[in-house]
């Protein structure tokens, strides 16, 4: 009912009534319902909080956001005589333009107003406060969490939080990030959630910064130095961010499972000894990982930096015993041992490179993300390509290099090498400190444990099914938990290479992350193309699969996206109706236009929807301006080196519903800025101009912060009212500037209301095909000199 209530609101932007008035209400009356129906044993306080601030952050390239006036309601839930210390829960009300936000997160505001109303009527009191922050500004990029943790009072008492997220609508919810450090967090999820989903595998991959995307947790651990758990459904992402994100889609049994573990958790640290003095629990970090979602393993970093050691160590024992076992063949079987790394190393190499080509020709032809709604076409395609090359590379060193040599010999040599590059990788990753490496260890130990357990078998001629059950027995445990873990990540990955820009080649990464898992899954069964006969049937299967695969995929049948109702893939495609006005350095217009700004979301570009739109064909295509930062187009966020440069643009004569002017204020001694107050979304730019350096502001900390390219961006927004907008900046000027020292645009953004689309726009967007998700509004770009 909560969920159904919050996304029938509609679009919840920031700044829109949706989002200020009517969620903000109908969340307080849910609250106050809750709070007259508690018992005795706690306390409930609410709070509305509207900060300003402004915080700089390295997410997308780097740049600056400043917010005024945004939303947040906070509930505090503590016992009767009240409580010096705090668990947080977050979840935010707000969306992105043009969707309901189901998922992303309204959901998890449900599942906190539920927990919220089981808490409140249990008659067991609590010994630590339970902070609910529903927050109304993540989507402009975390400045909410910011706001709270920063100026809100309550932050002070907080020792641990619970962030509730999401990157794909219901399914299971994923512990993705922890800590920083405070192992005693883990083990808190480990002892009390019910159904536990929890990876540092993903933290790390997550923290590595290739999925474009981060959450509040970021905020409450850099700017609030509170430690958490971050944690995000992760099931279809295809339509993540879309008006696909509706409440019907999402599970009941997703929202319970996610209530039973957020509410579990939360009572465990509400009464735990240790959260009061959590940070004297800050000692290291954790190793964490799930089994099937049974249960989770989670052990101290530093246990497992010893056992990783220890390991590796046996392995390189045993491998060194092997080689010295007979002393007038030590040096014999030390390059042999060698040789087979090489080759095995060699083989990886060469179908990287060969899976890449297919996928590179795939891209050029125009068939890039064939696979994005049959998944199964990139595992015929690229997975038997991997396979097949493996193999072949194999039997060709079988028949031509090792040619009448002892079959055992060599089935026993690879196995070596493979434990040999296993090791390897497990002392390196160890060294690194990745977490991540306790997978090594699982590949080195149990293969090894198999190799000492059938080391008879292993000699005797010929493949015997009792040789290949045991065999298959003792690799078990690592290649099912690999397999599963593979799940997750294509899970995770793949609906991101539908919305992460027209620059990098989607089929090239999920080629890559096939050809990684092909080498890992295949690593300790290609010893078996030295043990049997013959390979012939397998290599003629992948080979045809692969052919067949490719053929089709060549062919266009299999067509990227869909709009199956029950089970959308769509295009996500973005459209701004765009006026521009250029001014010289005496503020006279020297340049404007008007026009359709269209970007395709994915590599894609906008190439499938032009037959539906044939005059987008014969339009201009919009160059970079050069003197302009930002290339003088009006960026919401600084992505544009996700983008390619050229991007299509329909032009019109008639300019964009909206020309309200943005002219700044410079004062007299030209630092100090004022823009007229303007709609709830604006991008401001800066770029100094030759010998010029803009050396402070007095936006995030004081120290501007470049993005990609030199340029400077700062994202702002507002709730529903808020003054104009005051703020310096300090150049450091050359002697001669004729041309002046600094170029400042300013674009803003109308999400909602009668301001939003055009008459041009609507007619547009109406014309493209039904697999698409099109998202459109009006913007304006002013650009001054100075």
């Amino acid at each position: 009912e909560y969920l159904d209530n919050i996304t029938a609101i509609g679009p919840r932007t920031v700044g829109s009534p949706e989002n200020e008035v009517v969620a903000v209400n109908y969340l307080l009356e849910q609250i106050r319902g809750i709070a007259r129906e508690s018992t005795d044993a706690h306390k409930i306080s609410v709070d509305i909080q509207r900060p300003t601030g402004s915080f700089s952050i390295d997410f997308l390239g780097g740049f600056t956001s400043y917010y005024a006036n945004i939303t947040n309601v906070i509930v505090k839930l503590e016992p009767r005589s009240g409580a010096e210390h705090a668990v947080l829960s977050n979840c935010h009300f707000d969306s992105v333009p043009n969707t309901p936000g189901a998922s992303d997160d309204a959901v998890s505001c449900a599942v906190m107003l539920e927990i919220l109303n089981t808490l409140s009527k249990s008659s067991e009191s609590l010994q630590h406060a339970v902070i609910f922050l529903f927050n109304g500004a993540e989507e402009n990029i975390l400045q909410a969490s910011h706001g709270f943790i920063t100026q809100h009072e309550w932050a002070k008492s907080i020792r641990a939080f619970i962030n509730l997220e999401a990157a794909g609508v219901g399914g299971k919810e994923l512990v993705f990030q922890t800590g920083p450090e405070n192992p005693w967090l883990v083990q808190a999820y480990v002892v009390a959630a019910k159904h536990p989903f929890a990876s540092v595998v993903a933290q790390e991959i997550f923290q590595s910064g290739i999925i474009p995307a981060d959450t509040d947790f970021r905020i409450y651990r850099d700017f609030g130095n509170v430690p958490g758990i971050d944690l995000a459904f992760i099931e279809n992402g295809y339509i993540y961010h879309t008006k696909y994100d509706t409440s019907d889609r999402i599970l009941t049994d997703s929202i319970q499972r996610a209530g039973d573990n957020i509410l579990a958790v939360l009572k465990y640290l509400a009464t735990s000894e240790k959260l009061a003095k959590s940070f004297e629990y800050r000692h290291g970090n954790v190793v964490f990982f799930d089994i099937l979602g049974l249960f989770v393993l989670a052990y101290p970093a530093r246990i497992g930096t010893i056992m990783n050691y220890i390991t590796a160590a046996i392995a390189f024992i045993y491998l060194s015993k092997k080689v010295l076992q007979s002393k007038t063949r030590a040096i014999y079987n030390l390059k042999k041992l060698f040789t087979a790394f090489g080759l095995t190393l060699t083989s990886w190499v060469c179908t990287l490179v060969a899976v890449l080509i297919v996928a590179v020709f795939v891209s050029v032809i125009g068939r890039a993300l064939s696979w994005y709604t049959h998944f199964y076409v990139s595992v015929s395609l690229y997975g038997s390509a991997a396979a097949a090359k493996l193999i072949l590379v194999h039997v060709l060193a079988k028949k031509f290099f090792y040619k009448n040599m002892n079959e055992q010999y060599l089935g026993d040599m690879f196995f070596d090498a493979s434990l040999m590059i296993w090791s390897i990788a497990l002392a390196v990753m160890t060294q690194m400190g990745l977490c991540s490496a306790f997978i090594c260890t699982l590949w080195v130990a149990f293969p090894l444990l198999t190799k000492l357990m059938i080391h008879k078998e292993f000699h005797q001629k010929g493949a015997t099914m009792k040789f290949i059950v045991m065999y298959m027995l003792g690799m078990f445990v690592p290649y099912l938990y690999m397999l599963y873990l593979s799940w997750t990540v294509f899970e995770m990955f793949t609906p991101v290479m539908g919305r992460s820009g027209s620059e990098i080649p989607p089929d090239m990464v999920l080629a890559g992350f096939i050809v990684i898992f092909t080498m890992i899954l295949s690593s300790y069964f290609v010893n078996f193309i030295y043990l049997v006969k013959s390979t012939k049937t397998t290599l003629v299967t992948l080979t045809t699969v692969f052919v067949v695969t490719l053929i089709l995929v060549c062919s266009g049948i299999f067509f990227p996206y869909s709009s199956d109702a029950a089970n959308p893939k769509p295009k996500r495609v973005f459209l701004q109706h765009t006026s521009r006005r250029f001014h010289d350095l005496d503020g006279n217009v020297i340049k404007s236009d008007s026009g359709i700004w269209i970007n395709g979301f994915d590599y894609n570009g906008i190439s499938h929807i032009t037959p539906h739109v044939p005059e987008i064909n014969d339009t201009i295509r919009t160059p970079c301006e050069e003197q302009a930062p930002f290339c003088g187009l009006p960026w919401i966020l600084p992505v544009h080196f996700m983008f390619r440069l050229v991007r299509g643009c329909l032009e019109y004569r008639k300019p964009a519903t909206v020309t309200i002017s943005h002219t700044p204020r410079i004062s007299r001694a030209e630092t100090r800025i004022s823009l007229p107050a303007g709609p709830s979304h604006m991008s401001l730019y800066l770029r100094p101009h030759e010998g010029a350096a803009l050396s402070s502001w007095s936006l995030g900390d004081g120290t501007p912060v470049a993005s990609i390219g030199g340029d400077y961006f700062v994202f702002y927004s507002h709730g529903l009212q808020a003054a104009p907008w005051h703020f310096w900046v300090e150049l450091k000027a050359p002697e001669k500037h004729s041309d002046g020292i600094v170029s400042l645009a300013i674009a803003a953004h109308y999400f909602f209301g009668e301001d939003q689309k055009s008459p041009q726009l609507y007619a547009l967007l109406e014309r493209f095909p039904n697999w698409t998700f099109s998202s459109g509004w009006s913007c304006t770009y002013d650009l001054f000199v100075f």
